[in-house]
Protein backbone atom coordinates (compact mmCIF):
# COMPACT_ATOMS: atom_id res chain seq x y z
CA UNK A 1 0.00 0.00 0.00
CA UNK A 2 1.29 3.71 -0.88
CA UNK A 3 2.43 5.77 1.81
CA UNK A 4 4.08 8.86 2.56
CA UNK A 5 3.03 12.78 1.59
CA UNK A 6 2.49 12.23 -1.90
CA UNK A 7 -0.71 9.59 -0.91
CA UNK A 8 -1.66 11.82 1.87
CA UNK A 9 -1.79 14.82 -0.24
CA UNK A 10 -3.61 12.86 -2.75
CA UNK A 11 -6.34 12.12 -0.57
CA UNK A 12 -6.75 15.83 0.71
CA UNK A 13 -7.21 16.40 -3.01
CA UNK A 14 -9.64 14.13 -3.54
CA UNK A 15 -11.94 15.04 -0.61
CA UNK A 16 -11.61 18.82 -1.00
CA UNK A 17 -12.42 18.21 -4.78
CA UNK A 18 -15.37 16.42 -3.98
CA UNK A 19 -16.78 18.87 -1.42
CA UNK A 20 -15.86 22.01 -3.46
CA UNK A 21 -17.70 20.33 -6.06
CA UNK A 22 -20.17 19.81 -4.19
CA UNK A 23 -20.70 23.21 -3.21
CA UNK A 24 -20.32 24.33 -6.55
CA UNK A 25 -23.04 22.42 -7.81
CA UNK A 26 -25.32 23.64 -4.83
CA UNK A 27 -24.57 27.52 -5.52
CA UNK A 28 -25.22 26.72 -9.42
CA UNK A 29 -28.44 25.18 -8.87
CA UNK A 30 -29.81 27.54 -6.92
CA UNK A 31 -28.79 30.51 -8.86
CA UNK A 32 -29.74 28.87 -12.36
CA UNK A 33 -33.26 27.81 -10.94
CA UNK A 34 -34.11 31.31 -9.87
CA UNK A 35 -32.49 32.77 -13.24
CA UNK A 36 -34.64 30.54 -14.70
CA UNK A 37 -37.64 31.55 -12.99
CA UNK A 38 -37.27 35.25 -12.97
CA UNK A 39 -37.38 35.01 -16.41
CA UNK A 40 -40.53 33.44 -16.34
CA UNK A 41 -39.83 29.45 -16.97
CA UNK A 42 -42.31 27.07 -15.05
CA UNK A 43 -41.00 25.14 -12.14
CA UNK A 44 -41.52 22.09 -13.50
CA UNK A 45 -39.53 23.18 -16.90
CA UNK A 46 -36.24 24.27 -14.41
CA UNK A 47 -36.30 20.91 -12.63
CA UNK A 48 -36.24 18.74 -15.73
CA UNK A 49 -34.20 21.37 -17.36
CA UNK A 50 -31.90 23.87 -15.76
CA UNK A 51 -31.87 21.66 -12.59
CA UNK A 52 -30.61 18.28 -14.22
CA UNK A 53 -28.28 20.59 -16.54
CA UNK A 54 -26.46 22.29 -13.77
CA UNK A 55 -26.44 18.76 -11.37
CA UNK A 56 -24.42 17.89 -14.96
CA UNK A 57 -22.22 19.96 -14.69
CA UNK A 58 -19.36 18.38 -12.49
CA UNK A 59 -19.39 15.51 -14.80
CA UNK A 60 -18.65 17.60 -17.76
CA UNK A 61 -15.94 19.37 -15.82
CA UNK A 62 -14.56 16.92 -14.49
CA UNK A 63 -14.51 14.75 -18.13
CA UNK A 64 -12.86 17.84 -19.87
CA UNK A 65 -10.47 18.54 -17.20
CA UNK A 66 -9.41 14.72 -17.14
CA UNK A 67 -9.66 14.35 -20.86
CA UNK A 68 -7.32 17.41 -21.64
CA UNK A 69 -4.78 16.57 -18.57
CA UNK A 70 -4.55 12.55 -18.67
CA UNK A 71 -6.94 11.30 -20.99
CA UNK A 72 -10.31 10.36 -22.80
CA UNK A 73 -10.78 7.46 -20.89
CA UNK A 74 -11.23 9.43 -17.74
CA UNK A 75 -14.01 11.49 -19.73
CA UNK A 76 -15.93 8.38 -21.00
CA UNK A 77 -15.22 6.38 -17.79
CA UNK A 78 -16.92 9.34 -15.63
CA UNK A 79 -20.23 9.67 -17.78
CA UNK A 80 -20.54 5.78 -18.10
CA UNK A 81 -19.77 5.35 -14.19
CA UNK A 82 -22.03 8.57 -13.78
CA UNK A 83 -25.06 7.16 -15.49
CA UNK A 84 -24.65 3.80 -13.97
CA UNK A 85 -24.54 5.47 -10.48
CA UNK A 86 -27.49 7.35 -11.19
CA UNK A 87 -29.50 4.53 -11.47
CA UNK A 88 -28.16 1.96 -9.15
CA UNK A 89 -26.67 4.16 -5.82
CA UNK A 90 -28.68 7.47 -6.33
CA UNK A 91 -32.22 6.01 -7.10
CA UNK A 92 -31.82 2.94 -5.44
CA UNK A 93 -30.85 4.40 -2.17
CA UNK A 94 -33.40 7.17 -2.88
CA UNK A 95 -36.09 4.62 -3.14
CA UNK A 96 -34.90 2.90 0.06
CA UNK A 97 -36.03 6.26 1.81
CA UNK A 98 -39.09 6.58 0.26
CA UNK A 99 -40.71 4.87 -2.79
CA UNK A 100 -41.19 6.86 -5.53
CA UNK A 101 -43.82 7.97 -7.98
CA UNK A 102 -43.48 7.89 -12.00
CA UNK A 103 -45.13 10.51 -13.06
CA UNK A 104 -47.35 10.40 -16.68
CA UNK A 105 -45.35 12.93 -18.28
CA UNK A 106 -41.90 11.56 -16.95
CA UNK A 107 -42.69 8.05 -18.33
CA UNK A 108 -43.55 9.61 -22.12
CA UNK A 109 -41.62 12.63 -22.01
CA UNK A 110 -38.42 11.96 -20.52
CA UNK A 111 -37.67 8.15 -20.14
CA UNK A 112 -37.66 7.41 -23.36
CA UNK A 113 -34.85 9.99 -24.47
CA UNK A 114 -32.79 8.62 -21.46
CA UNK A 115 -33.07 5.21 -23.39
CA UNK A 116 -32.20 6.48 -26.83
CA UNK A 117 -29.45 8.68 -25.27
CA UNK A 118 -28.13 5.06 -23.84
CA UNK A 119 -28.63 3.36 -27.03
CA UNK A 120 -27.00 6.59 -29.28
CA UNK A 121 -23.83 6.18 -27.03
CA UNK A 122 -23.28 2.77 -27.49
CA UNK A 123 -24.32 2.63 -31.48
CA UNK A 124 -21.41 5.43 -31.69
CA UNK A 125 -19.15 3.44 -29.71
CA UNK A 126 -19.06 0.20 -32.05
CA UNK A 127 -16.64 1.11 -33.92
CA UNK A 128 -13.73 2.12 -31.48
CA UNK A 129 -14.35 5.96 -31.62
CA UNK A 130 -16.54 8.58 -30.83
CA UNK A 131 -15.34 11.65 -33.01
CA UNK A 132 -16.29 14.86 -34.15
CA UNK A 133 -19.37 14.07 -36.32
CA UNK A 134 -20.31 12.34 -33.85
CA UNK A 135 -20.39 14.99 -30.83
CA UNK A 136 -22.12 17.43 -33.20
CA UNK A 137 -24.80 15.07 -33.68
CA UNK A 138 -25.04 14.62 -29.69
CA UNK A 139 -25.34 18.10 -29.48
CA UNK A 140 -27.82 18.62 -32.30
CA UNK A 141 -30.34 16.31 -30.15
CA UNK A 142 -29.30 17.96 -26.80
CA UNK A 143 -30.56 21.01 -28.24
CA UNK A 144 -33.66 19.48 -29.72
CA UNK A 145 -34.58 17.88 -26.25
CA UNK A 146 -34.43 20.96 -24.36
CA UNK A 147 -36.64 22.98 -27.23
CA UNK A 148 -38.87 20.06 -27.05
CA UNK A 149 -38.98 20.29 -23.50
CA UNK A 150 -39.68 23.43 -23.45
CA UNK A 151 -42.12 23.65 -25.92
CA UNK A 152 -43.93 20.64 -24.60
CA UNK A 153 -44.14 22.38 -20.64
CA UNK A 154 -45.50 25.44 -22.16
CA UNK A 155 -48.03 24.24 -24.19
CA UNK A 156 -49.48 22.54 -20.87
CA UNK A 157 -52.66 23.86 -19.41
CA UNK A 158 -51.66 23.64 -15.75
CA UNK A 159 -48.09 23.52 -14.92
CA UNK A 160 -46.92 20.82 -12.01
CA UNK A 161 -45.70 24.03 -9.64
CA UNK A 162 -45.72 27.45 -10.24
CA UNK A 163 -43.27 29.33 -7.99
CA UNK A 164 -44.61 33.30 -7.14
CA UNK A 165 -41.54 35.20 -7.54
CA UNK A 166 -41.46 33.77 -11.46
CA UNK A 167 -41.30 36.26 -14.00
CA UNK A 168 -39.73 39.20 -11.57
CA UNK A 169 -36.68 39.45 -13.41
CA UNK A 170 -32.83 38.98 -13.33
CA UNK A 171 -31.69 39.35 -9.65
CA UNK A 172 -27.43 39.98 -9.14
CA UNK A 173 -27.18 37.41 -6.57
CA UNK A 174 -28.41 34.96 -8.70
CA UNK A 175 -25.90 35.61 -11.48
CA UNK A 176 -23.23 35.60 -8.87
CA UNK A 177 -24.62 32.45 -7.28
CA UNK A 178 -24.09 30.51 -11.09
CA UNK A 179 -20.87 32.26 -11.81
CA UNK A 180 -19.27 31.10 -7.54
CA UNK A 181 -20.84 28.02 -8.55
CA UNK A 182 -18.62 27.61 -12.55
CA UNK A 183 -15.59 28.89 -10.78
CA UNK A 184 -16.02 25.99 -7.72
CA UNK A 185 -16.79 23.41 -10.34
CA UNK A 186 -13.24 24.15 -12.25
CA UNK A 187 -11.45 24.16 -9.43
CA UNK A 188 -13.45 21.21 -7.81
CA UNK A 189 -12.84 19.37 -10.59
CA UNK A 190 -9.22 19.81 -11.02
CA UNK A 191 -8.37 18.43 -7.44
CA UNK A 192 -11.11 15.78 -7.96
CA UNK A 193 -9.05 14.80 -10.82
CA UNK A 194 -5.59 15.28 -9.59
CA UNK A 195 -6.35 13.60 -6.22
CA UNK A 196 -8.51 10.97 -7.07
CA UNK A 197 -6.47 9.69 -10.62
CA UNK A 198 -3.10 10.03 -8.05
CA UNK A 199 -4.47 7.59 -5.91
CA UNK A 200 -5.80 4.99 -7.83
CA UNK A 201 -2.97 4.77 -9.90
CA UNK A 202 -0.82 4.04 -6.84
CA UNK A 203 -2.87 0.77 -6.41
CA UNK A 204 -2.40 -0.28 -10.00
CA UNK A 205 -6.17 0.79 -11.30
CA UNK A 206 -6.47 2.21 -15.23
CA UNK A 207 -7.63 5.55 -15.72
CA UNK A 208 -11.36 3.85 -17.05
CA UNK A 209 -11.93 2.36 -13.89
CA UNK A 210 -10.62 5.80 -12.32
CA UNK A 211 -13.00 7.45 -14.54
CA UNK A 212 -16.36 4.66 -13.58
CA UNK A 213 -15.61 4.65 -9.93
CA UNK A 214 -14.15 7.54 -7.99
CA UNK A 215 -14.56 10.32 -9.93
CA UNK A 216 -18.15 9.28 -11.21
CA UNK A 217 -19.36 8.69 -7.43
CA UNK A 218 -18.02 12.02 -6.53
CA UNK A 219 -19.48 13.83 -9.22
CA UNK A 220 -22.80 11.99 -8.37
CA UNK A 221 -23.04 13.64 -5.31
CA UNK A 222 -25.51 16.67 -6.33
CA UNK A 223 -27.66 14.01 -8.08
CA UNK A 224 -27.59 11.84 -4.81
CA UNK A 225 -27.99 15.44 -2.86
CA UNK A 226 -30.40 16.58 -4.57
CA UNK A 227 -33.06 12.96 -4.92
CA UNK A 228 -32.55 12.11 -1.19
CA UNK A 229 -33.61 15.38 -0.04
CA UNK A 230 -36.30 15.25 -2.61
CA UNK A 231 -37.61 11.45 -1.34
CA UNK A 232 -36.87 12.71 2.35
CA UNK A 233 -39.43 15.60 1.60
CA UNK A 234 -41.36 13.36 -0.45
CA UNK A 235 -40.58 15.31 -3.80
CA UNK A 236 -40.11 11.96 -5.68
CA UNK A 237 -41.30 13.16 -8.93
CA UNK A 238 -38.05 15.74 -8.62
CA UNK A 239 -35.85 12.98 -7.68
CA UNK A 240 -36.87 11.05 -10.52
CA UNK A 241 -36.74 14.03 -12.83
CA UNK A 242 -33.33 14.89 -11.92
CA UNK A 243 -31.95 11.43 -12.30
CA UNK A 244 -33.31 11.29 -15.75
CA UNK A 245 -32.91 14.43 -17.08
CA UNK A 246 -28.81 14.59 -15.65
CA UNK A 247 -28.39 10.89 -17.62
CA UNK A 248 -29.35 12.67 -20.65
CA UNK A 249 -27.09 15.70 -20.46
CA UNK A 250 -24.44 13.41 -19.53
CA UNK A 251 -24.30 11.47 -23.10
CA UNK A 252 -26.00 14.51 -24.92
CA UNK A 253 -23.91 17.25 -23.42
CA UNK A 254 -20.35 15.74 -22.14
CA UNK A 255 -19.89 13.08 -24.34
CA UNK A 256 -20.97 15.79 -27.23
CA UNK A 257 -18.87 18.52 -26.23
CA UNK A 258 -15.57 15.99 -25.36
CA UNK A 259 -15.57 14.16 -28.78
CA UNK A 260 -16.13 18.03 -30.54
CA UNK A 261 -12.88 18.59 -28.51
CA UNK A 262 -10.71 15.64 -29.18
CA UNK A 263 -11.94 12.14 -30.61
CA UNK A 264 -12.62 9.62 -27.79
CA UNK A 265 -11.62 5.96 -27.71
CA UNK A 266 -13.27 3.38 -27.23
CA UNK A 267 -12.01 0.41 -25.51
CA UNK A 268 -13.27 -3.44 -26.30
CA UNK A 269 -13.40 -3.59 -22.47
CA UNK A 270 -15.67 -0.63 -22.75
CA UNK A 271 -17.63 -2.17 -25.49
CA UNK A 272 -17.69 -5.88 -23.81
CA UNK A 273 -18.64 -4.83 -20.46
CA UNK A 274 -19.58 -0.95 -19.39
CA UNK A 275 -21.86 -0.41 -22.43
CA UNK A 276 -23.80 -3.35 -21.70
CA UNK A 277 -23.76 -2.44 -18.58
CA UNK A 278 -24.98 0.76 -18.79
CA UNK A 279 -27.89 -0.49 -21.36
CA UNK A 280 -28.92 -3.03 -18.77
CA UNK A 281 -29.23 -0.91 -15.89
CA UNK A 282 -30.81 1.68 -18.31
CA UNK A 283 -33.71 -1.13 -19.43
CA UNK A 284 -33.87 -2.53 -15.97
CA UNK A 285 -34.96 0.74 -14.43
CA UNK A 286 -37.47 1.55 -17.45
CA UNK A 287 -38.78 -2.17 -16.58
CA UNK A 288 -39.47 -0.86 -13.00
CA UNK A 289 -40.67 2.49 -13.80
CA UNK A 290 -43.22 0.84 -16.06
CA UNK A 291 -44.19 -1.90 -13.43
CA UNK A 292 -47.03 -0.41 -10.87
CA UNK A 293 -45.57 3.30 -12.15
CA UNK A 294 -43.49 3.32 -8.85
CA UNK A 295 -39.64 2.43 -7.33
CA UNK A 296 -40.47 0.53 -4.20
CA UNK A 297 -37.85 0.01 -1.64
CA UNK A 298 -37.58 -3.43 -3.25
CA UNK A 299 -36.78 -2.25 -6.44
CA UNK A 300 -34.12 0.05 -4.44
CA UNK A 301 -32.31 -2.48 -2.86
CA UNK A 302 -31.78 -4.68 -5.82
CA UNK A 303 -30.90 -1.47 -7.89
CA UNK A 304 -28.11 -0.95 -4.88
CA UNK A 305 -27.33 -4.31 -5.06
CA UNK A 306 -26.59 -4.00 -8.83
CA UNK A 307 -24.71 -1.00 -8.86
CA UNK A 308 -22.64 -3.04 -5.77
CA UNK A 309 -21.78 -5.77 -8.00
CA UNK A 310 -20.78 -3.48 -11.08
CA UNK A 311 -17.78 -1.96 -8.58
CA UNK A 312 -17.41 -5.50 -7.17
CA UNK A 313 -16.66 -6.65 -11.01
CA UNK A 314 -14.18 -4.04 -12.02
CA UNK A 315 -11.51 -4.32 -9.22
CA UNK A 316 -8.57 -6.12 -10.98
Amino acid sequence: MPVGSEFLVAIALLAAGVVVLYAGAELLVAGAGRLALGIGLRAATVGVTVIAFATTAPELSVAMTGALDVSTDIGLGTVLGSNIANIGLVLGVSALIHPLSISEVAMKRHVPFMVFAAFLLVTMGVDGVIGRLEGTILLAVLVGFTAYLVYSSRADPAPLVDDPGAGDGIEISDVAYVLGGLIALVVGSRWLVSGGTELMSAFGFSDLVIGLTVLAVGTSLPELAASVVGAVRGETEFAIGNVVGSNIYNVLAVIGLLALITPIRVSESTLLFEFPILVVFTLVLVAMMGYGRQLSRLDGAGLVVGYAVFVYLLLP
